[in-house]
């Protein structure tokens, strides 16, 4: 009983096979930043401390809210209050209490973002870190890139076939390697702009940052398995 041609993984002398790897890679403009904020409060009492906190919080809020549209998401992460105790002495006795609010903004106006974080480092115990550049998922940058690994993968493959002075008869399967390779926010950032401020009270308004957006690079690996026509060896 003979199998197809079609299910032989390597093919037959009638009907070869040649395997290829196709791969793009794309640098193209961040779509969207984000930023990390932390409010912090500090008081000898806890209720002092998580009113300062608050405040300080719904200042944050209502200033990244104020941007209105370039703002697409605003989110609250983790929230604490912590006392801290005495180096000395055996009792367990309060000396402060530490309140923190971390914050995620995520904007698409560049021009935006470099004011909002100026005027974020200019309130008090207030700390930035970012911006972190990325793509959408929905970025057409991702299908442009698989497109380009699937022209380079018919390409490669008909350069091997014209080698042996045959040509490509049929596609058998494209294997999809993980073609959107875009850095994730939670990677290790480059470029991180961070910044700090501590209660200023100069009441000038601190010119805006001038951020350079850093280009993201797009990846996309497919496997492409085609037969081909008799080789002229």
């Amino acid at each position: 009983m003979t199998q197809d041609a079609s299910h032989q993984p390597y093919g037959t002398p009638e009907v070869p096979r040649v395997a290829v790897r196709g791969e793009a890679r794309l640098e193209v403009d961040p779509e969207i930043a984000r930023i990390g904020i932390t409010v912090s409060a500090r008081g000898t009492d806890r209720r002092t401390a998580l009113d300062d906190l608050t405040r300080r919080n719904n200042t944050v809020l209502d200033l990244v809210k104020s941007y209105g549209d370039p703002v697409e998401k605003l989110e609250t992460g983790a929230f604490s209050i912590t006392p801290e105790l005495t180096r000395h002495g055996r009792a367990e006795r309060i000396r402060a209490y530490h309140g923190r609010v971390h914050i995620t903004a995520e904007l698409n106006d560049f021009t935006a973002l470099g004011e909002l974080t100026t005027r974020l480092a200019d309130l008090e115990l207030t700390s930035i870190d970012g911006p972190w550049w990325a793509l959408r998922p929905t970025s057409p940058a991702h299908g442009e890139a698989r497109r380009q690994a699937v022209l380079e993968a018919v390409q490669r493959a008909r350069e091997y076939a014209a080698a042996l002075g045959a040509r490509l008869a049929a596609l058998v399967e494209l294997a999809d390697l993980g073609a959107e390779n875009a850095a994730p926010f939670n990677a290790a950032p480059a470029g991180v702009m961070r910044s700090m401020a501590y209660g200023g009270t100069d009441e000038t308004t601190a010119p805006p940052l001038d951020l350079e957006p850093q280009r993201q690079t797009v990846y996309a690996q497919v496997n492409a398995r085609f037969t081909m026509t008799p080789p002229e060896l």
